[in-house]
């Protein structure tokens, strides 16, 4: 298994969660954040107090599938999550060692 954290401009995440849904990736994780990605433009843009810098806010979103679905779940994102400009945002897949339901439905 594989999980995989992609950060996109907060204007390119329904398209891309609704492309992901359409191909049957349903247990999605979204956390709005504060990030560093470059601005499409101004009004986007907000100084951060905290992080002495420039940021946006971006969206986190969360996957995780099978090692046979990394390769289109990542082509969805990066087709619908583009903006046109570099540094649209950052994919990352890592592997997964385990995992385990909170509640397997046997009671324990």
């Amino acid at each position: 298994m594989k999980e995989i954290k992609a950060f996109v401009h907060r204007n390119r995440a329904a398209d891309v969660i609704h492309a992901l849904k359409d191909a049957g990736f349903l247990r999605l994780s979204l956390i709005d954040t504060k990030g560093t990605l470059r601005a499409l433009d101004k009004k986007e843009q907000e100084y951060s107090l905290e992080l002495g810098a420039r940021v946006i806010t971006e969206v986190k979103l969360e996957l995780v599938c099978q090692d046979g679905e990394v390769d289109r779940a990542v082509a969805l994102i990066r087709e619908n999550g583009r903006t046109g400009q570099p540094e649209a945002g950052w994919i990352f897949v890592t592997g997964i060692e385990q995992a385990i339901p909170i509640d397997g439905g046997d009671g324990k």
